[in-house]
């Protein structure tokens, strides 16, 4: 049995994508491999596996203790992705990259959930034989499609007409986010319903903070802001959507997507690069805000077009499926500990 430590502090602050992959890889683990596995949380006895999910200066501590065994980092944004999240001082800004990166640098092993890091890893000088591209994925029995009655029943719950067609997004408030198109596409289709689910979790140092909140306060009578929802509700807001919407200026592997796609509601993205090789064929691509509103407008009224959407979701869903992610991490695990030989479950 291999003895994995975790380490993450990602579920201390709401609404985090971090904390849901983290959250969603003990539970994929301990679901799998109880017998293969022994995962533990934040100790720093001996282990053979020591896994950090994010960047504590009390955890990057640890890893000067020989007991550590083989130090895995799991890389959830690079300094760049950073940009237009954190408002802070020029050199605060200089100290905290240059921390993320001598983190990433004490790591005897990287993983990144979107292959397109792994060349700007190797451009902050750490090497490609170190790095591993294991994607993102969510629980099925979390995020799951209702049927047309159990559906219609949430719209009655949450005060939404049967016939409304809902545009939902889901994030922090925060520029990056493409927060302020969603405003502009509400107030551009009144005709619609548009919802964004998820609040300031890092409060006024939130890039955009002072010009968001006026809005999340006084919203357009077709948008809402219900703030950061207990990840055991959000199901409900993806069966509500006829289409998810994140309109992100810069992202890694949006946990909310995959969230999307296992409820099997149609997708629709900002076009970036980062996409490409990871999900590109599963959602509709906009480069900008006109697009978004055309495709919206088009979508609302034509139910064959949002269907083959949805059927692209399905199938995003099924590639992305726990069965086949749990096989990938064991195999990584005993790869790094060069324990090959431990049976599946």
């Amino acid at each position: 049995m291999l003895n994995v430590h975790m380490y993450s502090s990602a579920t201390k602050v709401k609404g985090q994508g971090v904390g849901s992959a983290y959250t969603e890889l003990i539970k994929l683990l301990k679901k799998y491999y109880p017998d293969q596995l022994e995962i533990t949380i934040n100790q720093f006895s001996p282990a053979d596996i020591s896994h950090y999910h994010t960047i504590d200066p009390k955890f990057f501590l640890s890893t000067f203790s020989k007991k550590r065994g083989k130090k895995i980092g799991y890389v959830h944004f690079l300094p760049e992705t950073l940009e237009g999240s954190l408002k802070l001082p020029w050199i605060a800004k200089k100290v905290l990259y240059r921390y993320v990166i001598a983190f990433y640098k004490r790591m005897d092993a990287l993983v990144v959930v979107n292959p397109t890091f792994i060349p700007k890893l190797e451009a902050y000088g750490i090497k490609k034989e170190k790095i591993t591209y294991i994607p993102n994925f969510v629980s099925k029995a979390e995020f799951f499609p209702m049927n047309a009655q159990e559906k219609q029943q949430l719209r009655e719950k949450y005060q939404i007409a049967k016939d409304r067609f809902v545009i939902l997004g889901v994030g922090q408030v925060q520029e990056r986010k493409g927060v302020f198109d969603f405003i502009k596409l509400a107030k551009q289709n009144p005709e619609l319903e548009f919802i964004w689910v998820g609040g300031f979790s890092f409060g006024v140092i939130t890039d955009g903070y002072a010009e968001l909140k006026k809005v999340v306060e006084a919203p357009p009578a077709n948008l809402s802001f219900p703030g950061i929802v207990e990840r055991k509700k959000m199901n409900d807001y993806y069966n509500i959507a006829d289409v998810f919407l994140l309109p992100s200026y810069n992202e890694l592997f949006p946990m909310s997507v995959l969230e999307a796609f296992s409820s099997q509601t149609p997708v629709m993205l900002r076009e970036l690069d980062l996409y490409q090789g990871v999900i590109q064929g599963y959602y509709a691509g906009c480069n900008d805000v006109t697009e978004m509103d055309a495709k919206l407008q088009m979508l609302a009224k034509d139910e064959r077009a949002l269907m083959a959407l949805q059927k692209k979701a399905i199938s995003a869903a099924k590639f992305y499926s726990e069965d086949r992610l749990a096989k990938i991490w064991l195999e990584y695990y005993q790869k790094q500990v060069g324990k090959n030989n431990v049976k599946e479950k």
